[in-house]
């Protein structure tokens, strides 16, 4: 669904002047249909994700075909895992992609190719240490539902990011639908946003903490319509 002027400013709970402004500045990801800006719903979260611009939760208020998981069924399909090497992006991509629990016939060699490509053409760190390696027609593989892999890295990797800080902390998602795919990567988005945390990623904290951690952001969001989730 396209977003009008009036649809982003509410859900950035800004002023429809700023948006016009912004839109004007080129700040803000928008295209043109018949003259008129029009916004993509989870371009406009990751972009207020690395700006640290508070967003209205009614971003998440939308029919959509389901059922999804949520993020924690997600992380818990796709695996959390510690002390991830490596000293550059390929090799780091690379390690990831070693990680991903995937069907067997699935080419991981092009899944890193494509990963690898992804990233040359603009960072996916999204500040504060983070990146969600991802592409821009979004992974679309012969998996059940969508994945979501966290992966923390041994050291520091410099993935270019809009503010500059190195990333350790690595979400890589996977999913059977680009509608599963935008689900997902929209939810931890927002969920990146709370300082609790933000924080038990930076420890890192356990596993279970974590799960923790991420479900109880989540259950502040509304769910499709107009329910709370999960």
């Amino acid at each position: 669904m396209q977003l009008t002027v009036r649809d982003a400013a509410q859900l950035l709970e800004v002023s429809e002047k700023t948006i016009y402004r912004w839109a004007r500045k080129g700040e803000v990801p928008f295209t043109r249909v018949n003259d008129q800006y029009r916004f993509h719903r989870v371009e406009l979260l990751e972009w207020a994700t690395v700006r640290k611009i508070p967003v209205s939760p009614e971003i998440f208020r939308e029919e959509e075909e389901g059922p999804f998981p949520s993020v924690v069924e997600a992380l818990e399909a796709g695996g959390i895992f510690y002390r991830l090497e490596g000293d550059d992006i390929p090799s780091v991509l690379r390690g990831v992609v070693g990680h991903l629990r995937l069907p067997e016939e699935v080419d991981r060699e092009y899944l890193y190719q494509v990963l690898l490509a992804r990233e040359q053409l603009g960072s996916t760190g999204v500040g504060d240490g983070v990146a969600i390696p991802h592409v821009r027609n979004p992974i679309v593989l012969h998996v059940a539902r969508p994945t979501a892999t966290l992966c923390f890295l041994e050291k520091p990797i410099d993935f270019k990011a809009l503010d500059g800080k190195p990333v350790h902390i690595l979400f890589t998602l996977v999913s059977p639908t680009v509608k599963g795919h935008l689900h997902l990567l929209s939810r931890i988005a927002f969920c990146l946003r709370d300082r609790t945390l933000r924080a038990l990623l930076t420890e890192p904290a356990g596993r279970d903490v974590l799960l923790q951690g991420f479900w109880e952001v989540e259950a502040r969001l509304p769910g499709p319509k107009g329910e709370s989730a999960p």
